[in-house]
């Protein structure tokens, strides 16, 4: 892999960042991923060698890494749309997480 030059794409976790903002502060998926993607964007940030980046974030090569963003971003939106931060419409059966049934 020595000599490889890769380009940057411009891509981030501002989208990601931006999407959240509309979910409640006190949710769950906002609060995690929010740190998650800030510690992320703050090794991009402070890494210019892309192999010690990509060892720093563990998540393989760089387009590994960009797919991943991709999905959180596609996740982010659905969870704004589904509100899942709200009370449930009705209470589950008490059953619910009983394992084997």
């Amino acid at each position: 892999m020595a000599g490889v030059l890769k380009k940057t794409t411009g891509v981030v976790g501002l989208a990601i960042l931006d999407v959240l903002e509309d979910i409640p502060k006190n949710a769950a998926y906002r609060k995690y991923t929010e740190q998650i993607i800030n510690e992320k964007l703050a090794m991009v940030k402070a890494e210019p060698d892309v192999q010690k980046l990509e060892d720093q974030l563990q998540g393989g090569q760089l387009e590994e890494v960009i797919l991943q963003a991709e999905r959180e971003l596609s996740l982010a939106r659905k969870m704004v749309q589904w509100k899942t931060w709200e009370p449930l419409v009705e209470e589950p059966p008490a059953d619910q997480w009983k394992w084997p049934m």
